[in-house]
């Protein structure tokens, strides 16, 4: 993955929690939520940049080093 921007965002706390809640519902953490809702945005705008990375999935990301959930190779 590329680089990734650190920005600061204040909000109304209903908003957050209503986009928190939302995030939960997808299995997306909130800044992802946030992030999918700003490209979704963009993309209907028209505004989306054309050499935009993909954004991960959502979901628990899989596993890179041969170990299933519970930690130990080959079993689940």
């Amino acid at each position: 993955m590329t680089d990734r921007k650190g920005v600061s965002l204040r909000l109304d706390p209903a908003v957050y929690h209503a986009v928190a809640r939302w995030a939960t519902d997808q299995m997306r953490s909130t800044n992802s939520q946030i992030e999918f809702v700003l490209r979704r945005a963009l993309a209907e705008a028209g505004r989306m940049p054309a050499r935009v990375g993909e954004m991960r999935k959502p979901g628990r990301p899989r596993r890179t080093d041969g170990t299933q959930e519970s930690g130990q190779p080959g079993q689940g």
